[in-house]
């Protein structure tokens, strides 16, 4: 038999790179790795691109170390979102006998920002509170109805309020939160825990870390201030652009009282008793019971009047405060004759708070009133007013200044009330769209154009059918609505 011969070792690993290679160079060059192939071709075909790519690799490297973080950084902030262009400025509003109020940083923030606030309220207190009918709720909204209804709003001596945590669909755990929180001040302000009022605001599904809150009450004890209006208006933010209050003078029997108030919301915002709290103090003596009244009363044609995405919050919360603590006497009806100039200044306050919610409503940048006449019923007349202010396609042609009323007549029809076709009307401002189910004779493309340029508008719409009317403000949906939104939780 014949042998084979056996097969030549392998060359070890460093014969074969001292073993010299017989390719054509055009072979040798294919052969080699693709860096291998970049280099030699830059030395061979262009001795400047080296130093290009030296000089851009040097730029790149500059550009990194901008963002690159220093040791132990400390936390920093998003980019504060521009200031609403519709922006109200703070009011000058003064110490309300029976407050003191203080903010600190709990921390429920990562980059430095107050997001807690606490008022004192003076004994004898007297409180009322309109909340969500949200299905879900919050832990706090509960707690204040719970407690409220328990001691008929008499005597309560602290509100507590967070910024970036809403403590809501929290079950059990945030329910056990409150309650601590509660009863930590209590302790602290010598006072019951039914006697303290909670409220927070922030993202939903997120359990309160009370502790944060309870180990910032000496700091906050030791700063409690009568004079403290705009930094709470400020704890409380979350999307807000801007702080919001509003503050009056009434006289009840020759006395002169005082209202100040402070409201947060931005987003979320379609309140039905957004995110929306607002709190309201008066020196005045009011009974809880009126105080109650009054309340709900007003919230109707002020908060309830207000939309901005057509989202309600499951944390909404309006709580009125009464002291007792100005010269004027104790009314204890909401209707008696000697607060009626007290009823038409609250309600103004309310009104100004809930259309501040509007002027900072996210991305907006036009602030509008709508108008409903000639409807059936004022509640017929409210949901069609709603319907076009919810309305995405009217909202969006508000932001491209189009005065598109045929979006206006389909939110009207799709309202599901009674209309009469052949009668709706539509006037943007004072200039006539629409009349008797038709395109007015009069439309001039470019007035209206000139018109819906303002940053503030009025539409007024009569569907023909009855007496009844409604107004609500809304604002316009841009692309920052978009952007806010979709990074909010980054």
């Amino acid at each position: 038999m014949t042998r084979k011969p056996a097969p030549p070792k392998p060359a070890s690993p460093k014969a074969k790179a001292v073993k010299a290679d017989t390719r054509p160079a055009a072979a040798r060059v294919a052969a080699k790795p693709v860096e291998v192939v970049g280099q030699t071709l830059e030395r061979a075909l262009d001795p400047l691109a080296s130093a290009l790519k030296r000089a851009a690799l040097k730029r790149a490297d500059k550009q990194a170390s901008q963002f690159s973080p220093a040791p132990d950084p400390a936390p920093s902030a998003k980019a504060p979102l521009p200031v609403s262009p519709l922006a109200a400025p703070f009011p000058a509003i003064p110490p309300i006998a029976g407050v003191e109020l203080a903010t600190a940083r709990a921390g429920f923030y990562k980059h430095e920002r107050e997001d807690l606030l606490v008022m004192r309220f003076a004994p004898g207190t007297a409180a009322a509170g309109v909340f969500t009918r949200h299905g879900v709720g919050s832990a706090p909204v509960d707690w204040c109805k719970r407690q409220l209804d328990a001691s008929k709003g008499a005597d309560v001596r602290a509100l507590v309020v967070n910024a970036g945590c809403a403590n809501s669909f929290t079950g059990k755990p945030g329910a056990d939160a409150v309650r601590r929180v509660a009863s930590a001040v209590g302790k602290r302000f010598a006072c019951r825990q039914r006697d303290v009022m909670v409220a927070s605001t922030g993202v939903i599904g997120v359990l309160l870390d009370d502790a944060k809150i309870v180990q910032r009450l000496p700091e906050v004890e030791s700063r409690l201030t009568p004079d403290g209006w705009a930094g709470a208006a400020r704890a409380i933010m979350t999307t807000d652009t801007f702080p919001k209050g509003a503050y009056a003078e009434a006289r009840i029997e020759g006395e002169t009282v005082r209202i100040a108030g402070i409201c947060k919301g931005s987003g979320m915002i379609a309140p039905d008793m957004a995110t929306m709290l607002a709190f309201v103090v008066t020196d005045a003596a009011i009974s809880a019971t009126a105080l109650q009244t009054l309340a709900t009363l007003y919230t109707r044609n002020t908060f309830n009047a207000v939309t901005v995405d057509g989202d309600r919050s499951t944390n909404d919360t309006l709580l009125l405060f009464a002291t007792g603590q100005s010269a004027a006497p104790k009314v204890t009806r909401a209707g008696d004759r000697r607060l009626a100039d007290f009823r038409n200044k609250l309600e103004a306050v309310l009104l100004d708070l809930a259309l501040q919610l509007v002027r900072d409503g996210e991305g907006a940048s036009k602030f509008v009133k709508v108008t409903v006449t000639g409807a059936e019923s004022s509640a017929s007349a409210r949901k069609i007013a709603r319907t076009i202010c919810e309305s995405p396609l009217v909202k969006t042609a508000f932001a491209g200044e189009d005065a598109n009323w045929g979006r206006i007549v389909m939110a009207v029809g799709r309202a599901d009330e009674p209309i009469d076709r052949d009668r709706i009307s539509v006037k943007f401002g004072p200039l006539v769209a629409a009349q008797d189910g038709l395109v007015s004779p009069t439309y001039d493309e470019g007035k209206m154009s000139a018109y819906m340029k303002n940053r503030e508008l009025e539409v007024a719409v009569d569907v023909g059918v009855g007496r009844a009317s409604a107004v609500m403000w809304t604002c316009d949906l841009t692309k920052q609505y978009v952007a806010i939104n979709g990074d909010y939780r980054s």
